[in-house]
């Protein structure tokens, strides 16, 4: 069975992530790559009110998945993740925060300081 993802953006993604954590040696991103290569099954989902209990106002989260709608976001909050739901971005951006992909995330926090790894 074969265990690689036949996904080119992913396989992409992953090959960039390690890239970085290589250069800048961040173990973040050597983590988020790991995780994203699991199979579609074991790959994470987080709902914003998990997002909401574990970050306060302007952190950064890293989903290494996709972030679901399920709950309320009541804080500024900027959320990488592979995936999104409609609905949650939706409920991110009228909360005052962002969304992103984890490769924008990558080239605007290098270092990854400050970042947490949700999921």
């Amino acid at each position: 069975m074969n265990s690689q993802s036949t996904n080119p953006q992913l396989t992409a993604l992953i090959s960039k992530l390690k890239k970085k954590s290589r250069e800048t040696k961040t173990p973040l991103y050597r983590r988020l790559a790991e995780d994203l290569s699991k199979s579609k099954r074991s790959r994470r989902t987080v709902n914003l009110s998990k997002i909401s209990r574990y970050s306060s106002d302007g952190s950064i989260v890293a989903v290494p998945g996709k972030v679901l709608s399920a709950g309320v976001l009541g804080h500024k909050v900027t959320v990488a993740a592979f995936k999104f739901s409609s609905q949650a971005m939706k409920k991110i951006v009228e909360a005052g925060g962002r969304c992103m992909s984890l490769e924008a995330l990558a080239e605007e926090n290098p270092a990854g300081t400050k970042v947490i790894l949700l999921g």
